[in-house]
């Protein structure tokens, strides 16, 4: 078993580094050449505090309960020592076509990411990843799994299904890793979980991952798990948000919103920006005011299929389209680190959700903004948020668009006005309802049983 060169001193608490120390670059974490050469040509050479922390550990087979604010590379962390474990770990069965990994997340569109980033880290090795979640047709990832498959991510759900089928073959797994375990607890998800763990062999290298760790998953985690390390990134008085995210909020009237949001983007220094509601409805409307406005903008919900989401989520990570609106089941799954502004149109409905949404701003050391407009019913969510997370405001001022403050705050100029140029169209429009059907519903709609990741969405 490999030995790497240097082993964190303190693998289970935050650590702050002198003036000028540089973090290690995963050669100095004892990864194989082939994944550094696969890093590098994505520009990651260093390694951030989780991965530091959690990659010599990983390598060496331990079982590992990893924490950290969500975008500060926690898919890295669990993906290079897994993908250098199944590539050229002697205590792993050499590849054979049947899967040595399984990454279970909780939505399609994190599926999507994680897939996406391991596949580019095992550019240089042999190792066949791929991606199983709801919404696809069954036949393409039998054929995959049939093909040959070494490295296996998926939802819960769809994961189930083709293990029941018989087309997922679990018995020479090796590495077990569960991503956003919060999450998939909030989602219903843990019968799920432990179906698919009590599948796997006994001998198992298990890796949990998550920005917070409820009290239920700590106790499956522990009672499944061999003697886990649990690591944090940070020490753990840490603030749960980015230091680099400038919190804005501000009480905004219903019908001004959209004015507000409007002039917000029309500030200079605003980029990539992502627009989370509670509910699809809004997001499709809120959509489809800006587009009408003239602002480039995708969407992103329960009402689209697959292909639209991923369609308007791939325009969003090419800057087709510089806004993106989402409910929160997309929040998980955006992995771009240039995310200027993140705007709540919704006050969330807890402080968890809150940290998750503006976690999509100030990553990987950029600086960002994150304004949340709460409505006048909405202002004893966010008392909870605030005292929940020690935010410090308690009572957020009341503005409008046209309020000196808001402008100033946020860095509006004189000239922004209602629209920016002519009307454009959605990328990923909800398509129009049909009037048949039960509740006005058209036959392709979800079925009353069927699994949050296999064609709907949690929210």
């Amino acid at each position: 078993m490999r030995v790497p060169k240097n082993l964190p001193k303190f693998a289970t608490g935050g650590r702050s580094r002198t003036a000028g120390q540089q973090s290690p670059t995963f050669a100095d974490l004892g990864v194989a050449a082939e994944l550094i050469a696969g890093l590098a040509d994505l520009g990651i050479t260093t390694s951030f505090s989780i991965q530091e922390l959690a990659i010599p550990l990983a390598l060496n087979g331990r079982d590992l309960i990893g924490q950290a604010r969500t975008g500060m590379g926690k898919t890295y962390a669990f993906g290079v020592p897994l993908l250098d474990r199944v590539f050229d770990d002697a205590d792993i069965a050499e590849l054979d076509g049947t899967p040595r990994a399984l990454v279970i997340v909780p939505t399609r569109e994190l599926a999507v990411q994680v897939g996406d980033d391991l596949e580019r880290a095992a550019k240089y090795t042999p190792v066949r990843v791929s991606t199983i979640y709801g919404g696809r047709p069954y036949e393409e990832q039998i054929a995959a799994l049939q093909d040959g498959v070494d490295v296996v991510v998926g939802t819960p759900g769809r994961l189930i299904d083709l293990y029941e089928r018989g087309e997922l073959k679990l018995s020479g797994a090796a590495i077990l890793v569960l991503d956003e375990a919060d999450e998939m607890l909030d989602m219903g998800f843990l019968p799920d979980i432990e179906k698919i763990w009590g599948a796997l062999p006994a001998s198992l290298q298990t890796m949990l991952f998550s920005a917070t760790m409820p009290g239920p998953i700590l106790t499956l985690a522990r009672s499944k798990m061999h003697t886990p390390v649990h690591i944090r990134a940070e020490a753990a008085d840490a603030p749960t948000t980015h230091v680099t995210t400038r919190q804005v909020v501000f009480k905004s009237h219903r019908m001004d919103k959209p004015e507000v949001v409007a002039r917000i983007l029309q500030a200079p220094e605003r980029g990539r920006t992502i627009i989370f509601s509670r509910t699809k409805r809004t997001a499709a409307e809120v959509a489809e005011d800006l587009a009408k406005r003239g602002f480039a903008v995708g969407a992103v919900h329960g009402d689209l299929g697959q292909n639209a989401r991923e369609q308007a989520l791939e325009a969003f990570r090419n800057a087709e389209v510089d806004i993106l609106v989402a409910t929160d089941v997309a929040a998980r799954g955006i992995d771009v680190e240039d995310v200027t502004h993140v705007i709540n149109y919704q006050t969330p409905d807890d402080p968890m959700t809150y940290v998750h949404r503006i976690g999509r701003t100030g990553r990987a050391g950029h600086s960002g903004t994150a304004i949340t407009l709460v409505g006048y019913d909405e202002v004893h969510k966010w008392d909870l948020i605030n005292q929940e997370l020690g935010l410090e405001q308690p009572e957020p001022p009341e503005w409008f668009s046209t309020s000196p403050e808001f402008a100033e705050a946020l860095d509006i100029p004189d000239s922004a006005s209602a629209t920016v140029g002519p009307a454009r169209k959605v990328l990923g429009a909800r398509p129009p309802r049909s009037k048949g059907g039960r509740n006005g519903r058209s036959h392709g709609g979800r079925r009353p049983n069927q699994r949050a990741d296999q064609g709907g969405t949690h929210r």
